[in-house]
């Protein structure tokens, strides 16, 4: 019986399933009948599509007259599978972004080339630990431009081109300034770390982000907040997102095991930048979080979902939307506005500015000195020149 090696490959800008044999007269006659199928006398064999469904319907076809040989497509399709896995883009507005359905996306194929290249990538970026959020939005950057080039390199793109597809996102597809200095730290990474190319792209201009005011929620708003939930959980997880200014991340990792009641602190391990730091533990969070264990008795998470496990971030967010709603709060934002609050109460209270950069867990004073443009300590003691007419 004949054998047909069954491959993967790119042609005429599109992902085709081939069929090779040696010559044979007869299976020619059969193949014909497969539907969709067409000869490449460049590449010297059969084609179709690359569906699950044109596939099953040749498999049907010729089972009978050839051996279908499918482990070079099987291992292609577990590369492909493994590199797209973590590229699906976290929001809709990510794709929004590049003008594109996620149909049209789809229909973008990316050559086999650029899946080892993008593969090569997800290596280095577990080598090196990157968080999966960072990994996911690397990968989703290269994997939309992989689809977008179709049959061309990534590796054989030059600065100019990489410089006129950034010009592209900024002006035809008008996306935002973080979108592109995702893009640009995407691009770096894939060409210096994992091609080790010089500083390539240095003289591309970043886009200046827009200086945008946290959303800060006053003392009676953040009680308000708090006080609309009668559920223990919710309203031990809204307390202890003012009181520790924890990212919504950072509360969903807490362990039962990082309450440090004797000495008045809380761990939180691992948080972003993969640091350990550590923030006072409130009394009353301290009484709150009491009166919640004895009622849940969690095991090993602090906060745990019905079947076990850790909470989840969505529902944290879930809880701090309602409990606003319910407070009848119209300001923007989730529940990171709780952790603006901590620090802008912090630092209207008189605290040191960087004793809160170490609570927040900031690398730069920068980024901690935002909040002084939200700060009312003294703006408050100012006279508008309107009061003096």
């Amino acid at each position: 019986m004949t054998v047909v090696y069954v491959k993967a490959f790119f042609h005429r800008k599109h992902e085709q399933i081939a069929f090779h044999f040696s010559e044979s007269v007869p299976l020619n006659r059969v193949i014909r009948t497969v539907p969709h199928v067409k000869w490449s006398q460049t590449n010297r064999c059969w084609y179709i599509p690359f569906d699950k469904d044109n596939l099953k319907a040749a498999q049907a076809i010729l089972h009978t007259h050839a051996r279908l040989e499918l482990d070079e497509f099987k291992t292609y399709l577990q590369k492909r599978c493994g590199v797209l896995a973590t590229n699906v883009p976290r929001s809709k507005s990510a794709i929004v972004n590049h003008g594109l359905t996620k149909s049209g996306l789809s229909r973008l194929v990316i050559s086999a080339e650029n899946i080892g290249a993008l593969k090569e990538m997800k290596k280095y970026l577990e080598l090196k630990v990157y968080s999966q959020n960072t990994m996911a939005l690397y990968m989703g950057e290269m994997v939309m431009l992989a689809r977008l080039l179709g049959g061309r390199m990534i590796n054989d793109l030059t600065a100019n081109e990489i410089q006129s597809y950034l010009l592209w996102l900024i002006k035809k597809k008008q996306c935002s300034e973080s979108k592109i200095h995702t893009t640009i730290n995407a691009l770096k990474f894939y060409y210096e770390q994992v091609l080790h190319q010089e500083k390539l792209f240095f003289e591309i201009p970043r886009p200046k982000k827009p200086v945008k005011l946290p959303t800060v929620h006053s003392q009676s708003e953040v009680k308000k907040i708090i006080n609309s939930k009668e559920n223990n959980k919710h309203k031990t997880i809204l307390m202890l997102a003012y009181a520790t200014g924890a990212r919504v991340s950072e509360i969903v990792n807490l362990a039962v095991k990082d309450i440090d009641s004797e000495r008045m602190v809380i761990y939180l391990r691992q948080a972003k930048g993969k640091k350990d730091r550590q923030v006072m533990l409130s009394e009353k969070l301290l009484l709150q979080l009491r009166d919640y264990y004895r009622e849940y008795k969690p095991k090993a998470y602090l906060f745990e979902g019905i079947d076990g496990g850790k909470y989840s971030e969505r529902s944290v967010q879930e809880i701090f939307k309602s409990a606003k709603q319910m407070a009848k709060n119209s300001k923007t934002g989730g529940v990171h506005s709780m952790r603006h609050s901590f620090a802008t109460h912090l630092l209207e209270a008189g605290t040191d500015i960087r004793i809160i950069q170490e609570l927040m867990g900031h690398n730069n004073l920068k980024t901690t000195e935002r909040y002084t443009h939200v700060c009312i300590r003294n703006i408050s003691n100012l006279q508008s020149p309107l009061d003096r007419l």
